[in-house]
């Protein structure tokens, strides 16, 4: 089986698999090309994956020989027509919100993997490139806010007085959620954290935050894990908790987003202008529409004197260890598609493929992204 790891388009600096991981590759009978210039954003030279034992070719080589192609964002829509029947695509390609995609890859019937639709159990965990990158972006959101808000982060006893320590605000309590909680503690801030899954409480108090609850939430235990739509009354009264918690706020991260569906909106306008100027807004969820209501994706605003910053690829700004985790859960998640002699054996059965799985033989099959279609 030949596996081509293909180079991101800029701004992305990622890759798919760094040179160390073209070894484990190797491990399981697999001939690796990798397109010319594939690590440059991982200041990873070509000889460094020779070296480890692939081949170098440009990117139309490897499109067209390999049998299993290997990325980060999906090939674009002229390069997927050209691709032979069969070849197996394996990337993260957002189903949900990416019909075109998802028709086109249908079309010229390629077996596709999402690797976003791993799914969220305990078996699947070192396969899951959303926690993985998630744990990024909770980190680096955190180190950006810092180094742009006009406080000291935390409490400081000095000769000209005291400073007192930043206030943060975490909204979503998931992996980013619980990351950016972790590292504002370490930079000895005081924090807040909301979440409508009542279940991530203890996990947030355990890492030294308060929990702001609102009663009345729904919830879905069939959600993997995710946040769900909320009715009108709960959205209603959460607005107004967030509302007065973010007033008080130096720093707010906005990471709360719901699969295949917009942002929920956390921070409205009036919330922002409530916010002491000089006050930083870091939103993780701007290429979804934004958790605050004023975020513009990828760029930074000032609304009010407050800095709206609109992320959503962090991950992108930890270009080495990023790119070694996406690559480890790929790994990982190969050993269930590989057999012992190197071949591709799509079993269905296991829960894992079938839920990864998108398209295959001219047909949609995922259930989810089936229904999202229809």
């Amino acid at each position: 089986m030949v596996v081509g790891i293909l180079k991101e388009s800029a701004p992305e600096t990622r890759v798919a698999m760094i040179a160390e991981g073209v070894s484990d590759l190797i491990k399981i009978k697999a001939t690796v090309l990798v397109e010319t210039g594939a690590g440059e954003g991982c200041f990873l030279a070509d000889q460094e994956y020779v070296n480890a034992g692939a081949s170098i070719a440009d990117r139309s080589e490897v499109l067209s020989s390999a049998d299993l192609i290997i990325s980060i964002a999906p090939p674009t829509a002229e390069e997927i027509k050209s691709l032979r029947q069969g070849q197996v695509l394996l990337c993260t390609m957002s189903p949900l919100g990416n019909k075109s995609l998802m028709e086109q890859i249908n079309a010229a019937q390629l077996t596709g993997f999402s690797m976003d639709f791993i799914p969220r159990t305990t078996r699947a965990q070192a396969m899951d490139v959303l926690s993985s990158m998630a744990s990024v972006a909770g980190y680096k959101a955190v180190l950006r806010a810092a180094y742009e808000l006009p406080h000291f982060f935390p409490m400081y006893i000095t000769a000209a007085g005291s400073i007192k320590p930043s206030k943060v605000l975490i909204l979503g309590a998931g992996v980013a959620g619980l990351q950016a909680i972790a590292t504002s503690r370490r930079l000895g801030a005081v924090v807040e954290a909301f979440d409508v899954r009542s279940a991530v409480k203890e996990e947030v108090q355990s890492l030294g935050a308060k929990f702001v609850e609102v009663a009345g939430a729904t919830e879905d235990k069939a959600a993997g894990g995710y946040a769900v739509e909320q009715t009108e009354e709960f959205k209603q009264k959460q607005a107004q908790v967030i509302h007065d918690h973010a007033a008080k706020s130096d720093v707010i991260i906005c990471t709360a987003q719901i699969p295949g569906r917009r942002a929920p909106i956390l921070i409205k306008k009036e919330t922002v202008e409530a916010m002491k100027p000089g006050s930083v807004i870091i939103d993780l969820a701007a290429s979804t529409g934004g958790n605050c209501e004023v975020t513009v994706n990828d760029q930074t605003i000032f609304h009010h004197g407050v800095k709206v910053i609109g992320e959503s690829n962090f991950p992108a700004t930890m270009s080495i260890d990023a790119s070694k985790m996406y690559g480890k859960n790929v790994i990982n998640f190969l050993k269930l598609i590989v057999d012992k002699e190197g071949n591709l054996n799509l079993n269905f059965s296991d829960d894992i493929v079938k839920g990864t799985c998108i398209t295959h033989q001219g047909e949609v099959v995922n259930e989810r992204v089936k229904s999202s279609l229809n």
